[in-house]
């Protein structure tokens, strides 16, 4: 099972951002879906660079076992949990 996240409705709140990356992480983890794709768009690379801070955080960290950016779409990012 894939979860999807589109940031672009909540990209101008930190906190709905933050909020909605960390409900996405934990509900993912709790109904063992295999990956999360988390949609920060292209831009000017702000956001996505925001969300990636935040997967580093050890208490998220711990939920998966990697990301990465989507090779064919630089506005995605994938978090893999099994």
């Amino acid at each position: 099972m894939t979860l999807t996240l589109d940031l672009h409705p909540l990209y101008r709140s930190d906190r709905d951002v933050d909020r909605a990356v960390r409900e996405v992480i934990f509900k993912a983890a709790a109904t063992k879906a295999d990956r999360v794709e988390i949609i920060p768009g292209k831009g000017t690379g702000k956001l996505k660079a925001r969300v990636l801070a935040m997967l580093r955080q050890p208490h998220l960290k711990k939920l998966y076992t990697r990301f990465e950016a989507d090779p064919s779409n630089e506005g995605r990012i994938v978090v893999h949990f099994r």
